[in-house]
C-alpha cells in the first residue's frame, strides 16, 4: 500500500472480484460473465443495433437487452450468455488448464 494526498492505493491483484472479496470459484465466474457481456455489448454496438433488434437477434426480451447494457451481471447464468453469443453468431471458445505455478 502506498499513500496519495492522504488517500491509501492497494495494488490490484488481477481480478477485480477478487480484489473485491469474491471466493476463486465465484470470482472466475463472474470474470467470464463479464468478458461474455462485454462481448455482446460491442456485438451490439458494432452491428448498429436497437435494444429491439438486439433482442430479436439475441431471442431474448427488450429488458433483458437492457439489463445486458448496463451490466446486471447477476441477471445471466453462464448458460444464458453462451446462448446469446452463438445466436449473434459469435464462437464461444473453452479452455481448461492447469493452475499456474507460483513461487514462493
Amino acid at each position: 500500500m502506498k499513500s496519495i494526498n492522504g488517500t491509501m492505493i492497494t495494488k490490484g491483484g488481477g481480478n477485480v472480484f477478487t480484489d473485491l472479496g469474491f471466493s476463486p470459484a465465484e470470482s472466475r465466474n463472474l470474470r467470464i460473465r463479464s468478458q461474455m457481456m462485454t462481448a455482446l455489448r460491442k456485438y451490439i454496438e458494432k452491428e448498429g443495433l436497437t435494444q429491439a433488434d438486439a433482442a430479436k437477434r439475441l431471442k431474448v426480451s427488450q429488458p433483458r437487452v437492457s439489463d445486458l447494457t448496463r451490466g446486471k451481471i447477476s441477471r445471466f447464468s453462464l448458460d444464458t450468455l453462451v446462448n446469446m453469443l452463438s445466436d449473434a453468431g459469435l464462437e464461444v471458445d473453452f479452455r481448461i488448464k492447469p493452475p499456474s505455478r507460483r513461487v514462493a
